[in-house]
């Protein structure tokens, strides 16, 4: 679960109507990866702006970044391995690098917007979901 403030709740419903329902008119503008946090810079397809600060920033803790990065498997592959001792084959995950460190080294460009784009999708499906549900309990 991603933690986001109440007030950036509302901007990104407010995003979230101003493109109809439609996800995806949402883009990522921009982004910058820190050592502590990930920032995006949200806006929708069919209203671009002209400068960053008319677009939705978002901001999302790095460690938050790396579990999704983990658990799409984005930093690893399915692969063989051959074992030490016994010396018999099986398939098994093989990691490339820990999840920032793969993001900032090893990730090709499209790779790292598919990671970006996966974070984008996770978090506005959280949303939703968490909203639904909190609506079905009233």
């Amino acid at each position: 679960m991603i933690n986001i403030s109440h007030k950036l709740k509302n901007e990104l419903w407010w995003l979230i109507i101003s493109v109809d329902f439609d996800y995806s008119r949402i883009a990522i503008a921009d982004h910058e990866l820190s050592s502590d946090t990930l920032t995006l810079w949200l806006e929708d397809k069919q209203d671009y702006k002209n400068s960053l600060d008319e677009c939705l920033q978002l901001t999302i803790h790095a460690k938050q970044f790396a579990r999704l990065i983990k658990a799409e498997n984005l930093n690893s592959y399915e692969g063989t391995k051959i074992h030490p001792k016994k010396k018999f084959v099986y398939q098994s995950r093989i990691t490339i690098n820990e999840p920032l460190q793969w993001y900032k080294d090893d990730a090709s460009p499209a790779e790292q917007q598919w990671a970006r784009e996966a974070m984008l999708k996770k978090l506005l499906t959280q949303l939703v979901e968490t909203e639904i549900y909190a609506e079905r309990e009233y």
